[in-house]
């Protein structure tokens, strides 16, 4: 049985900037198709634009307040928003508030750097 506590794994930082917390994935799980994270932004902070080619993703804002832009729409979220952001499209998320952002990110196939292609420049 796999179980994973927040509280325990330790945090990376992705490609695009983000810091996270990888929960399940195959790199420490049974788990093989799919990966859940949190990432957190610290007030005043963003992502990179970027796309993922293959991975399709879901974000589920679980504290604070930000900004998504996703192919140009941008749209204001905060906590129990979900966001579906499909493979190619390219997205960036800013914080706008004062607290720390954090949201779970659920990727199908699991998280890869090699999938992450950057276009902020």
């Amino acid at each position: 049985m796999d179980v994973k506590n927040l509280n325990e794994v330790s945090a990376f930082t992705t490609k695009d900037g983000s810091e996270i917390r990888e929960l399940l994935a195959h790199r420490n799980s049974a788990i093989r198709n799919q990966s859940l994270a949190e990432a957190r932004l610290q007030p005043g902070a963003s992502t990179q634009e970027h796309y993922h080619p293959k991975t399709e993703e879901i974000y589920y804002i679980t504290h604070g307040t930000g900004r998504i832009r996703i192919e140009g729409e941008v749209r204001e979220v905060k906590a129990g928003d979900a966001i579906a952001i499909l493979p190619g499209q390219r997205h960036k998320l800013w914080n706008t508030g004062t607290d720390t952002l954090r949201l779970l990110c659920c990727c199908a196939p699991a998280y890869e750097h090699a999938d992450t292609l950057i276009t902020d420049l």
